[in-house]
């Protein structure tokens, strides 16, 4: 693993780190994390606006469709997670696009969870 730091006049230096772990695994956890958060919200939104997806997600009639929607958000997680992390597990990603995606799928799984926004989703 490389680091980058400043020499003291000031200039950019990259400094080889002995036995430090690649950003790889750490990068497929937190895509895969977003990824589980963004399906659950797509989940809700789209149970919301067909009653077909709602009835087939109903996995267990006491607690409803929340049931499918979970089960299905945390199987995307693990396997998005598994993939992720044999395609990553030893490179060295740069963290900013992992940290702005990871963001913005958690971003836009929350906002699909809010009633204001799946209730406008809904059919009259």
């Amino acid at each position: 693993m490389n680091v980058e730091t400043r020499t003291p006049a000031g200039a950019p230096q990259t400094v080889a780190v002995e036995g430090a772990r690649p950003f790889g695994p750490a990068a497929a956890v937190m895509l895969a994390a977003g990824l589980g958060i963004f399906i659950l919200g797509l989940l809700t939104t789209l149970a919301e606006a067909s009653t077909g997806i709602k009835d087939g997600l109903q996995w267990n009639d006491r607690v409803g469709p929340l049931s499918g929607k979970t089960i299905v958000a945390t199987a995307v997680f693990f396997g998005a997670w598994a993939a992720l992390t044999a395609a990553l597990r030893r490179s060295e990603p740069p963290w900013k696009p992992v940290v702005y995606a990871t963001g913005a799928l958690i971003a836009l799984g929350l906002l699909m969870t809010f009633p204001t926004f799946f209730q406008a989703f809904a059919p009259d």
